[in-house]
């Protein structure tokens, strides 16, 4: 990646210590998506986490779909299938990270952060958190 490529595909940089542009859309999104969040309040990060795993493995499962039928991963049908379940994964993170009181555009900004890092000491494959 040319030096500042990710920068320019991501917004403007706007200091060194917070490097990448705010993704504020996410946190717009977390709004919106909080005031549909109806489950009890004492099942705070438990419900959004359950719905989580719930939603990704049926992400999972029409993937598996795919590979087991050999269908076109550019079949529109598919596509949006896989979009909706995509987008119920995004719910539940976005009410799971504000029931923890932090928001989706500081997780992205945080995740590019950590994967640009890796990218330039060169760990961005392998395994493991500390890398």
């Amino acid at each position: 990646m040319v030096e500042g490529q990710l920068e320019l595909e991501l917004g403007t940089v706007t200091n060194e210590n917070h490097k990448y542009k705010r993704i504020s859309d996410l946190d717009m999104y977390q709004q919106v998506a909080k005031t549909t969040a109806i489950y009890p309040r004492e099942q705070a990060i438990i419900y959004p986490t359950l719905g989580l795993t719930g939603e990704a493995g049926e992400v999972a499962n029409k993937v598996k779909k795919i590979i087991r039928d050999g269908t076109n991963k550019n079949d529109e049908g598919l596509v949006q299938d896989l979009s909706a379940e995509i987008g119920d994964c995004l719910w539940y993170i976005a009410v799971l990270a504000d029931d923890i009181g932090i928001k989706l555009s500081d997780i992205a900004n945080i995740n590019l952060e950590k994967l640009h890092k890796r990218k330039e000491k060169g760990t961005i494959h392998g395994s493991g958190d500390n890398r």
